[in-house]
Formats: C-alpha cells, structure tokens, sequence
C-alpha cells in the first residue's frame, strides 16, 4: 500500500481531504491547547476531543507506528510537554505497579524471538505497542496522578459525552452518516451491524456502535457520581441532574445492550460502597475477570456454553447468535494460543485458525487477542497493567467510606468504569485510549507518597474545587473552595 491515509475498517473507501487535514493539524493544535490552558487541562481536553472527532484513519508509513487519532494525541502531548513543561518528565518515578505495563510493551520483542520472526520485528512490535499503550499510560501517570487530575479527566469524559448527545440523536434517527459526511466513507465497513433492536445504533466518528456504547457508559457513570458526591453541582448553568439525565436517556438510545449490562454492575458496585462501605464488589468483580482468563486460557474449560444459556433468558435470540458466533471463535483461537503459550504467536496474524475455504476465525474480543499474539504471559500483564491501579487505590487510599466525598467521586467513577472496560475486553477489541490514560492516573495517585500529618492517612488531602451558583454576597468563593 502506498503513502497515505485509508480507513482500517474500510479498505474500500475513498478518503476526503478533510482527513489528512485535521490529522497533520492535530498536533500543532495540541501545542495551542498547551499554550492556553494549564497543562493538565490540555492533555484532557486533548484526548477526549481527539478520540470523539478525529476520523477513524491511518497512515501507514514503513518502520514506524501507524499514525492515527491516538497516536497523533501522544505525539502532540510529548512535543508539547517538551516544548512548554519539561520538567514534567523528571516527577516520574518508576514504582511496582508500573511492572506488568512495562512487561506489556516489552513482550513483543520476546514473542518475535521464539517464532523466529527476528530482533527487527521485535523491536517495531515495541514501538507499536508503546504508542498505543505504553504512551498514554506515561502520561497519566505524570499528568493525572492526583485528585484534581482525575476529577478533570471525569469531567472530560462526563462534557464529552454531552457533546455526543446531540449526534447520536440524529444518528439513532437517520442512520450512521456523520462520518462519511466529515471524512468521505463509513469508519466501518459492515453497515448492517448498526441496525439493532429495531432503530441505528450511532457510530459517530469512533470505530463501532460498540465503541460509542463503552464511551457513553463510561461518560455516564462519571457524570453520574460527580452528581452524586457533590462534586459538581451546575455545569454552564444548568442543575447537574438534568445533564446527567439526558445523558443517561441518550445512552438507552445508543442500543448497546452489553453497556446496559456493565452500567449495571457499575452502578451496583458504587452504591454498595455508599451505603455498605465495601469495596469487596470491587474485589469480586477483578477477581471474577482473572478467573475468566486463567480458566479460558490456562484450562481446557469454557464458559461459553453455561454463559449462553444463562443470557438467553435475558436477551434477544439475535444478540445470542452474535455472541455464540464470536464464542465458537474462540474456541478455534484459543487452541491455537496454546500451541505458544507463554509468549504468543507474534504478528502477522500468525495466531489466526484458517478454514478448508480459505477464510480465517474472527478475532473479536482483545483478549484472544492479546493470548495469540503475546501469550499468557502478555495477556496477565495487560489486565494486570489495567487492574491493578484501581486495586491499589482503593486498597491503600480510597476505601468506601470516602467514595462519596466531593473531591474523591471523579477517581472512583473512573476506577469503576476503567474495571467495566476490562470486562468489555472479554467480548470485544475496541482499544480506547482514554481508559488508558485514566488508568495511569490512578496508578500514580495510588502510589503518591503521603503527606505527614495528614488527617486521613489513607489520602493525601487536596483543595476541594465544586463548580456552584455564583452567590451576590460571596462571588469569589462560590466558584472555588479552599
């Protein structure tokens, strides 16, 4: 393929002018956000922004990482890091819970060495790998890693998704069209998969309905618990509840039914640690993803069967098809994976089972995946690097008895959504950036050192910022509280 944009999902699709222009001006436009606001505040907005509109387009260039939304945002974010807060990169000190996402991007070198695919491949594996996990994860860790950080990025999540509202009314009403309108074709290139429960499920600009269902959950459940714990109380005037209403109305209307199913867990999992102060949902919840993947991967066991017939009291016929279709898959890639077990098949789709007809199984959840191609020694690491953070926060910082607390409800709804996201990586592989970002935040929050004296020596204390109604009497004070 020559030098230029295409669309991953779409090999068949003729790309506008308008790609390549937001793409090569993202990142002069990433060192702007820098130049006006605090830089915390532009690697948020930089994110968010860049993965709800940025086209769902490529550029493959020989011996680099592809160029696309995400890796254009990182590129951006560390020129600018250099350029206007160099002295960023020095806060960051290497901790233990760092490990399995080191591990995660170093292992492709080791999966190319036993397959014999050579250091070189090796070596761009980890290139790839890095900008794609390993980046963001950096970033987190040295731009969001306090309170006031996380609360940002669940404010950006929360603001993100209110500016989806609009756009997947119109597209829930008249067909996913927005992205061929902006950027010349559809991101994806199967369009029947958006006909579900008898309207459109919206795509937007993101790569599947099902990437917009995970995004507007998570945007949910953080607008959601920013209500709740009084960490914001109107946003541009409006009464928080009546935003996070028609969020919640919009998200029903994005016809994900494995989000409705996730959002409920979220929901469980919070309120039990408001009114029971545990976080053992939590626990169980983690616990029960390893257990998945240890038994699915390590055994000869599956849940496929026991799962399907559970579900099939609760959704559709059509929606169990799909599902029994990608568990059959599966199967086939999973006994595949166990031929390389510790360290993968490496790239190439090498990991891929080949039918007598020349087609090929479908990898459709990012943990087949990630056994495949990196092992099970690869695939721990990745939920570990995603898991482990919200662990270690709760247990060493943030227990139940403070998730309600105005300055902690952004880090815990964050926590929560970044877990549903792993489980959704069970089912799917819709990689997203922003869970990634979020996560090394929360890894550096967990591992920031305490304050001596601190009333509460599980958390550092920080101001409380609580967007209010400006008062007559008190103007200054009623936008922030020391």
């Amino acid at each position: 393929m020559g030098l230029g944009f295409f669309f991953p999902g779409n090999a068949f699709a003729s790309v506008s002018f308008t790609v390549p222009l937001v793409m090569f001006l993202w990142i002069p436009t990433v060192l702007y956000l820098f130049s006006k606001y605090p830089a915390r505040k532009a690697v948020v907005i930089s994110f968010v922004v860049a993965w709800l509109y940025l086209p769902e387009a490529v550029l493959e260039i020989p011996g680099i990482p592809d160029y696309g939304k995400a890796s254009a945002t990182s590129y951006g974010i560390l020129l600018a890091t250099l350029i206007f807060d160099v002295g960023r990169f020095s806060s960051f000190r290497l901790s233990w819970i760092d490990i399995p996402m080191v591990f995660w991007c170093v292992i492709p070198l080791i999966s190319s060495l036993t397959n014999d695919l050579g250091a070189y491949d090796g070596f761009a594996a980890i290139l790839d790998q890095t900008v794609i996990w390993g980046v963001p994860y950096f970033l987190g860790r040295i731009y969001l890693n306090n309170l006031e950080g996380l609360r940002l990025m669940a404010m950006g999540l929360f603001i993100g998704g209110l500016s989806y509202v609009p756009l997947c009314l119109i597209e829930n009403r008249f067909s996913p069209q927005l992205h061929r309108i902006v950027y010349g074709a559809h991101a994806g290139a199967d369009f029947g998969q958006t006909i579900r429960l008898g309207g459109f499920r919206p795509t937007i600009f993101l790569q599947h309905g099902l990437a917009v269902g995970a995004f507007m959950l998570a945007a949910t459940l953080a607008g959601i618990w920013l209500w709740q714990s009084k960490a914001i109380k109107q946003l541009w005037g409006y009464p928080i509840e009546w935003l996070v209403g028609s969020l919640f109305v919009t998200f029903i209307l994005v016809r994900s039914t494995g989000a409705y199913t996730l959002i409920a867990v979220g929901l469980a999992v919070l309120l039990a640690g408001k009114f029971f102060r545990t976080a053992l949902p939590v626990f169980l919840v983690v616990a029960g993803i390893f257990a998945y993947l240890y038994v699915n991967a390590a055994t000869e066991t599956f849940f496929s069967d026991q799962l399907i017939t559970y579900l099939s009291r609760i959704f559709p016929e059509d929606r169990l098809a799909s599902l029994q279709f990608r568990f059959d898959n599966e199967e086939l890639l999973v006994d595949r994976a166990r031929e390389m077990f510790w360290f993968g098949w490496g790239g190439f789709g090498r990991s891929r089972v080949m039918f007598e007809d020349g087609s090929f199984t479908v990898q459709d959840s990012l943990w087949v995946l990630a056994f495949g191609e990196r092992g099970i020694i690869g695939l721990f690491c990745l939920f570990g690097a995603m898991l482990l953070p919200t662990l270690a926060l709760i247990w060493l910082r943030c227990p139940p008895r403070l998730w309600f607390k105005p300055k902690i409800g952004g880090s815990i709804a964050l926590s929560i959504a970044v877990s549903l996201y792993m489980i959704d990586c069970i089912l799917n592989a819709m990689v997203n950036p922003l869970y990634i970002l979020a996560a090394g935040g929360i890894a550096g929050l967990a591992m920031k050192p305490l304050e001596k004296g601190a009333a509460d020596n599980r958390l550092t204390p920080i101001p409380r910022y609580v967007i209010r109604q400006v008062q007559p009497t008190q103007p200054a004070q009623s936008i922030q509280q020391p």
